[in-house]
C-alpha cells in the first residue's frame, strides 16, 4: 500500500509560477513509475507528465512541454512538478499518481495509486 500526498497548489496569475509536491509513505518509492494528472471540473482526468523510476525518461502532454518539468527525489520519496508560465487554461485539480510499469503511462486508469489533489487556480 502506497500513500501519496499532494501540495504546493494556489492562486497564481497567469505566467507565474507553482511547484508541486506529492511524498509518498511507503519504502518502495523507487519502484513506481510516477505520473502527474490534472482535471478540470466535469471534465475527464487529463495526463500531465510522468517519470520513470530512475528519474529517466519523463514524458509529457503537448500542452507543457517547455512550460512543465517533472522529477523525483527516491530518497526523499518525493516527486516534483515544476510549473512555469502559467495559463488560465492550466487550472485544475493536479494529481499525483503511482503504477508498477511504463506501459500506457498516459492511461489513468493504469496507475494503482491516488493522491486527494492539490489546487491550481492560475487567474488574474
Amino acid at each position: 500500500q502506497v500513500q501519496l500526498v499532494e501540495s504546493g497548489g494556489g492562486l497564481v496569475q497567469p505566467g507565474g509560477s507553482l511547484r508541486l509536491s506529492c511524498v509518498a509513505s511507503g519504502r518502495t518509492f523507487s519502484s513506481y513509475v510516477m505520473g502527474w494528472f490534472r482535471q478540470e471540473q466535469g471534465k475527464e482526468r487529463e495526463f500531465v507528465a510522468a517519470i520513470s523510476w530512475t528519474g529517466t525518461p519523463t514524458y509529457y502532454t503537448d500542452s507543457v512541454k517547455g512550460r512543465f518539468t517533472i522529477s523525483r527525489d527516491n530518497a526523499k520519496n518525493t516527486v516534483y512538478l515544476q510549473m512555469n508560465s502559467l495559463k488560465p487554461e492550466d487550472t485544475a485539480l493536479y494529481y499525483c499518481a503511482a503504477k508498477g510499469g511504463l506501459n500506457y503511462y498516459r492511461d489513468y486508469t493504469t496507475y494503482i495509486y491516488w493522491g486527494r489533489g492539490s489546487q491550481v487556480t492560475v487567474s488574474s
